[in-house]
């Protein structure tokens, strides 16, 4: 972890969970964990809510099938955290539907919608549904909302340094797929919550909209790829263009510049959010919703 504050400046509630799920597996929290727990009200709160229904709710795709999509993006942000940990979720959940290790594996629709992920994740302005012009619409929805779930948390994981560490890949993995990515709801209620009805104005109200070391001029800017000073700008530009590019060096500079941990945190979680939500309004903008 880059910012000391996901090591250790959790609220007493995630500190006594970590502690006690830790006693129970033998195994420290996993670094998504720790970052999901940590002002859950800024962005957590609404990504995890749309996480559960988007990878095992009801759905035209298999869970399994949902892993590798997820997978896919992982490897598109070059995210070795996320892609091990899906190939993982693949194998668990799949039923012989897919091979994480074989493209060719996949069902010709789930590869178009792949393929289309692909350009909405990368290019957005390209995006083109002629590819999955014979998969049912919802479907193609339905995919685009994992693509927003993890195009948001692969940036993270890379901005924030992610490592798995011995043992958490076989209890992480198993315990995500158990509880169908759903966080008992007294670890991430925080604050007012404001339900607008959907799933992409939920997240950006809340990173605008939730009190904390910034204003909302500097996150809007952030989200929205508005000008932001340096060396802020560059630092927000990498984590929505390029997150798997972030070093230690980066939040040091930083830091030296004057800006606290959670000033770092909040406009690195609105760097990615406002990149993914681009991604997926272009997606379903393409899709002609």
């Amino acid at each position: 972890m880059r910012l000391s504050i996901l090591d250790h400046g959790h609220r007493r509630r995630a500190k006594a969970f970590f502690a006690l799920t830790s006693r129970k597996s033998g195994v420290a929290s996993p670094d998504i964990v720790k970052l999901l727990l940590y002002r859950p009200g800024l962005f957590a709160r609404p990504l995890l809510a749309l996480t559960a229904d988007a990878m095992r709710g009801p759905s035209y795709w298999t869970a399994g099938e949902r892993e590798y999509l997820a997978m896919s993006t992982a490897k598109l942000h070059e995210c070795p955290f996320c892609a091990v940990t899906h190939a993982e979720l693949v194998r668990i959940a799949a039923t012989g539907e897919i091979d994480p290790d074989d493209p060719r594996s996949a069902r010709p629709e789930l590869e178009a919608v792949r393929a289309f992920l692909e350009t909405v994740s990368q290019d957005p302005d390209r995006a083109d549904a002629a590819g999955v012009a014979g998969v049912p619409r919802q479907a193609v929805v339905e995919a685009l909302r994992v693509n927003l779930v993890w195009n948001v948390v692969n940036r993270l994981a890379n901005a924030f340094g992610f490592v798995l560490r011995e043992g958490q890949l076989e209890t992480g993995t198993r315990s995500l797929h158990r509880f169908g990515y759903r966080f008992p709801g007294f670890l991430v209620a925080e604050g007012h919550y404001t339900d607008l009805g959907e799933v992409a104005q939920n997240l950006r109200h809340s990173v605008l909209h939730t009190p904390g070391a910034t204003g909302q001029a500097i996150r809007s800017a952030a989200l929205l790829a508005d000008e932001l000073p340096q060396p802020l700008q560059a630092y927000a530009t990498t984590v929505r263009d390029a997150s798997y590019k972030i070093t230690d060096a980066d939040i040091d500079e930083l830091t030296a510049a004057g800006y606290s941990e959670d000033a770092i945190f909040e406009v690195t979680a609105a760097a990615a959010v406002g990149a993914a939500l681009a991604s997926y309004d272009a997606g379903l903008r393409a899709i002609g919703e």
